[in-house]
């Protein structure tokens, strides 16, 4: 009988086998202290790259257009997501509103300029995450969770003292900070964020975003550190690793060669990464003649044979 039972569990997909690190964190009471630390430190914000100082633990907004209370605009069972991610049952997408960056083209630019959405307190976020499982979600997907770390990890070391278990998915614009990511390690199961630019000056101009290769290309091996390549189940549906994409944008404006040469000699040939072609100009990018178009096919298959070029195959 036990090898029986012993030869079903085997035969489960490994990702309900998996059980995240941050379960263990939280029997030990290290994910609480994570927390209060990362807390703190919003009294001077320093949570991401951009250090702007203010006191959000009071309440005053900072450069990320957000106060203490994390505000969400949905969370739901999302198919539109990367194939690992979604599986069948698709991935629990929590959309945090306002973002660190400002993307003149944001095509989420009513969640992340426009502040749809509404506060809610750590109590609810933590439900939210616990809802997303029990309506049978693969993960918990976290879009835009730069500006909010200390809530979440807060809201995550309740929600797993109630029966959380789902692998976590960091899905970011990259722009986070090395100090923010090392106290996330053996919280974030899956990172995915999105390397925009290589050129500096372009993320300044479209995104008003400083030293932005420095800081993401520090954040991408922080993150590879952590968590390795993307791996998947027997079911292709991921429960660790590193996603990566980039959006190829019209003049080359994103750098792409240069983006994904770094993935492919500095992260890993085995690099899971989504070179995404559906760039349009959305929010303010019709004020830039360079960004006022959608990209050619040529512009896309190009960004595909030099990624081929390079030795990366995962991802497209």
């Amino acid at each position: 009988m036990e090898t029986l039972v012993r030869m079903m569990q085997d035969a489960k997909p490994a990702a309900e086998r998996f059980r995240p690190a941050y379960l263990e964190l939280q029997r030990s009471g290290e994910l609480e202290k994570k927390a209060r630390r990362l807390t703190a430190r919003l009294a001077k914000c320093d949570t991401c790259p951009r250090v702007c100082g203010k006191n959000r633990l009071a309440g005053h907004i900072g450069k990320c257009r957000s106060g203490f209370l994390p505000v969400v605009s949905s969370a739901s069972p999302h198919y539109g997501e990367e194939p690992p991610l979604v599986g069948r049952r698709g991935s629990g997408t929590i959309f945090f509103t306002n973002c660190n960056l400002a993307c003149i083209f944001c095509q989420n630019y009513d969640i992340s300029r426009l502040k749809q959405g509404r506060e809610i307190g750590i109590e609810h976020l933590a439900a939210i995450m616990l809802h997303l499982q029990e309506i049978g979600c693969h993960n918990v997907n976290l879009v835009s969770p730069t500006h909010f770390v200390p809530q979440i990890v807060s809201a995550l070391d309740l929600a797993a003292s109630r029966g959380l278990s789902l692998p976590i998915v960091y899905n970011t614009g990259g722009y986070d900070s090395v100090e923010t990511l090392r106290e996330l390690d053996g919280i974030v199961d899956i990172y995915m964020p999105d390397v925009k630019y290589w050129d500096d000056e372009n993320a300044v101009r479209y995104s008003g975003a400083q030293n932005y290769r420095k800081v993401v290309t520090e954040a991408l091996r922080e993150m590879h550190r952590q968590v390795g390549d993307l791996v998947t189940d027997q079911q292709c549906v991921a429960y660790r690793g590193l996603l990566i994409r980039h959006l190829v944008l019209p003049n080359n404006l994103a750098g792409t060669n240069e983006v994904l040469r770094f993935i492919a000699e500095e992260i890993s040939k085995e690099s899971y990464v989504n070179i995404m072609d559906q760039y349009r100009p959305c929010f303010q990018a019709w004020r830039r003649p360079e960004l006022n178009r959608r990209i050619t096919s040529d512009e896309h298959e190009s960004a595909l044979r030099f990624a081929r070029s390079m030795g990366l195959q995962r991802g497209f």
